[in-house]
């Protein structure tokens, strides 16, 4: 008997510390996995009942030399679909999930896959409430889709810039749908319209995202990027800093409140050298013609003052996104809206004889006189100078020396004049000048230009010898040579300050929102032509007094161009081109003001005029009068503009003193110069036209029925105000 009771005293013994035992465990299971784990848990609790979004950065604004914003932002109301939440919400409520089979492919392998039907989720889960509610849109099922599929935690956005009314009735009525959300955004805004839409260029969406970057969050919103121009060269610091969201989930996992938010940054200001009232009337100016283009540039330092192109575009129709038909209208134009004139290559006519005069100068022929018989003979080919071509007739030039050989824009003076002083002295110039490359300026689509010579000719027309016809032909800015308007401004402000070659200049400075200026662009002589040229003063200055009896003396080709209370200097041209079967010249104007101390250069190009004097050197004199004006005190009240439209209109003539300024008709006026040979274009288009987003039109599964709803605007108003319940949180 006493030995049972040791035994079952024994194995109580054994039970209790085996129960005890089980209690130490017990307690450091909890120990551990309350104090040691303690934190590891509570985030993986916290993070199921949390949803962080990614802000993106406010982009920094665009302004002018004098601080003007031309680019902002403004804020867009849009509406979000989140869409695993919105599937999460589908199968919890029903129980399952529609599935869609699709074919993809794996390392060239086809092979089937399946994945949630979203677009049937939302039309029957979502669309149906917003019907009733009024508040549908249509939208493309088929992008819907493909966003499942490739960018889940990128949020679909369905509508864009709702108005005031449509805006508080979703943030009244949303909470019951979860993954729906109402927010504010910001968005670009082009203040003036089309104004310098050539410069600015536009923003979207980019193309990749990064995936390393996105996993930190459960919604990525991704920064809008820059497609061109500006928007796109400047864009690292035109973007700024993305913010973060993190929201709250309640029991049922709809979005409560924000726990957490980091505001975004904006970036940076870039100043460019544009002087927004000149650049306004630059393109008010060229309003008068179809197409062409405008440079304006401060002679003293390459600041380009202004840049205009016609036809134009607004780029506000490109935010937030461009829809099919209008991006097919503007790329279908026949006129061209995207392409910017300014940067692309055309045979420049007579103005080129600047060039020309120089190189002649550098040879040592400057004093040189050369007779105007109404043509050279070249082998078998009679070039003519442009009296012989004039209707009617007009008698030739007879001698002349170089100054007045620009003033009469001789042709048969600057073939001899050419080839005296030899292709390769005018390409050497010409290159000193920054002919035939890139000015480097940062926009699209800028064309080199060609500076034509034997070895140019040999490589591009093998079939073809170097002659001294193909050296006329440059020398009067003819044959194969091409110049943009922005180099010939250059060259323009070479002349005009006495020899210095300033490299151009669009943008002066990059400046934080805080006030660091982190880049800046000084001026930039690219070359001396006194110093490295060997030019001297008074050289320059017989090309200089050439340009001033263009305008200012009976018998020059731009005496359309003469201000009464500023003395203008210029060069005219007029390249013939053939548009088919129709004749499209190329009609220019080069001119600097005033005379004495220079602080304007205007180049102007018109495509499809009848000549320089008559249609490219009225733009020239009307640009340059309004910019004086406004320095004596004018008023210039600057307001948004509606892009310029194109045509192929011939324009015979520009009289901005009278009521139509532009007067139409193809046939030469006495006294003008048409240049003989005909040209080639190279406007190097296509690189500028950077494709946007476009916004895809409904289809058939995106297709609502109700878009309208009838609260009154008051009652949103107040519900607006915080009134109804909303699925967005209250800040």
């Amino acid at each position: 008997m006493r030995k049972r009771e040791i035994i079952a005293h024994r194995q109580v013994k054994i039970l209790v510390s085996i129960i005890a035992v089980a209690f130490l465990i017990l307690i450091a299971k909890l120990w551990y996995v309350q104090i040691i784990c303690g934190d590891q848990y509570r985030a993986k609790i916290k993070g199921n009942s949390e949803l962080t979004i990614r802000v993106p950065a406010i982009r920094g604004e665009i302004c002018d030399r004098n601080g003007l914003p031309l680019v902002e932002n403004r804020a867009s109301c849009e509406v979000d679909f989140y869409l695993p939440d919105i599937v999460k919400a589908f199968k919890e409520k029903e129980g399952y999930l529609p599935m869609i089979k699709y074919q993809t492919s794996y390392r060239g392998m086809p092979f089937i896959k399946e994945e949630a039907d979203i677009v049937k989720i939302v039309n029957s889960s979502i669309i149906p409430r917003l019907e009733k509610l009024g508040l549908a849109g249509d939208y493309n099922a088929r992008k819907l889709q493909l966003q499942y599929r490739n960018n889940q935690e990128v949020p679909y956005s369905y509508r864009q810039d709702l108005d005031f009314e449509t805006m508080a009735c979703f943030k009244e009525n949303n909470l019951e749908l979860p993954g729906v959300t109402v927010s504010l955004k910001p968005v670009r805004h082009y203040v003036y319209g089309a104004l310098a839409s050539h410069l600015f260029g536009y923003v979207g969406m980019p193309r990749e995202i990064d995936a390393k970057e996105a996993s930190q969050f459960h919604f990525y919103e991704p920064d809008l990027v820059g497609k061109a121009e500006i928007e796109l060269a400047y864009d690292r610091f035109l973007r700024g800093t993305p913010g973060k969201r993190i929201l709250k989930r309640n029991a049922h996992g709809e979005i409560e409140e924000v726990e957490e938010e980091i505001a975004a940054q904006q970036g940076a200001r870039v100043f460019l050298t544009i002087d927004a009232k000149i650049q306004y009337i630059v393109e008010q100016a060229l309003r008068v013609v179809g197409r062409g283009a405008a440079v304006v540039m401060d002679p003293n330092n390459g600041a380009i003052l202004a840049m205009a192109s016609v036809p134009s575009f607004d780029p506000n129709q490109f935010i937030p996104s461009i829809s099919k038909a209008d991006w097919k209208r503007l790329i279908d134009d026949p006129t061209d809206p995207l392409t910017n004139r300014a940067m692309g290559a055309y045979a420049p006519g007579s103005i080129f004889k600047i060039c020309t005069a120089l190189a002649g100068i550098r040879a040592g022929i400057e004093d040189k006189e050369f007779t105007c018989s109404g043509g050279v003979q070249y082998g078998n080919k009679f070039m003519k100078c442009w009296v012989l071509t004039a209707k009617p007739p007009l008698p030739p030039h007879g001698p002349l020396h170089l100054s007045d050989a620009i003033k009469k824009s001789c042709n048969a003076f600057f073939y001899q004049y050419g080839n005296a002083a030899g292709i390769d002295q005018i390409d050497v110039v010409g290159t000193m000048l920054g002919l035939g490359q890139k000015t480097g300026l940062p926009l699209n689509g800028e064309a080199p230009g060609v500076l034509p010579g034997p070895s140019w000719l040999a490589a591009n027309v093998p079939k073809e010898h170097w002659t001294m016809g193909h050296t006329a032909n440059v020398a009067i800015g003819q044959g194969f040579v091409l110049t943009t308007p922005i180099q010939m401004a250059v060259i323009g402000s070479a002349i005009a300050n006495g020899g210095t070659c300033y490299a151009p200049r669009l943008v002066q400075q990059v400046v934080a929102q805080e006030g660091t200026v982190l880049e800046e662009e000084p001026a930039k002589i690219k070359m001396d032509l006194k110093k490295e040229g060997g030019f001297s003063d008074g050289q320059i200055e017989k090309v200089r007094l050439g340009m001033w009896k263009v305008v200012n003396e009976d018998g020059g080709t731009a005496k359309k161009a003469r201000l009464k209370k500023n003395i203008v200097a210029g060069k005219t041209g007029t390249a013939q081109f053939w548009r088919g079967h129709v004749k499209d010249n190329h009609t220019w104007f080069l001119c600097f003001a005033p005379y004495d101390h220079p602080k304007y250069v205007v180049c102007v190009l018109v495509q499809g005029a009848k000549s320089g004097g008559a249609v490219a050197a009225p733009l020239g004199a009307k640009i340059l009068e309004e910019i004086f004006a406004m320095e004596e005190g004018k008023e210039m009240k600057l307001t948004a503009l509606p892009p310029a439209l194109g045509s192929f209109n011939p324009i015979a003539s520009i009289d901005f003193a009278s009521a139509t300024p532009s007067t139409y008709g193809a046939d030469q006026e006495q006294g003008e110069v048409i240049d003989e040979e005909t040209a080639v274009e190279n406007s190097a288009t296509e690189e500028s036209k950077a494709t946007p987003d476009i916004s895809e039109e409904a289809d058939a599964q995106g297709h609502v029925k109700n878009k309208k709803h009838d609260q009154g605007a008051l009652g949103k108003f107040f519900n607006f105000l915080g009134g109804g319940r909303s699925a967005t949180p209250k800040k």
